[in-house]
């Protein structure tokens, strides 16, 4: 926890790796998504295309699932 409020040169500099690594990480994840649906629009997987499609327009939402006891 110390290390994180003291800005020294070492702690900026792996937070500066860090950020590169999940920029890194981010920019793979989304090439491989994007040649699958490319895949999957060329063999006329359609409904997957919209799917993901929505996915990457609205981002991540939460969904509850509620589940009632004998009483309702």
């Amino acid at each position: 926890m110390q290390m994180a409020q003291v800005p020294s040169q070492s702690n900026v500099g792996n937070a500066c790796q860090a950020s590169r690594d999940l920029r890194k990480k981010r920019r793979n994840y989304l090439k491989a998504k994007i040649e699958e649906l490319q895949n999957n629009n060329k063999i006329k997987i359609v409904w997957d295309l919209y799917r993901e499609n929505n996915d990457f327009r609205k981002g991540y939402q939460p969904r509850t699932n509620i589940v009632m006891d004998k009483r309702g």
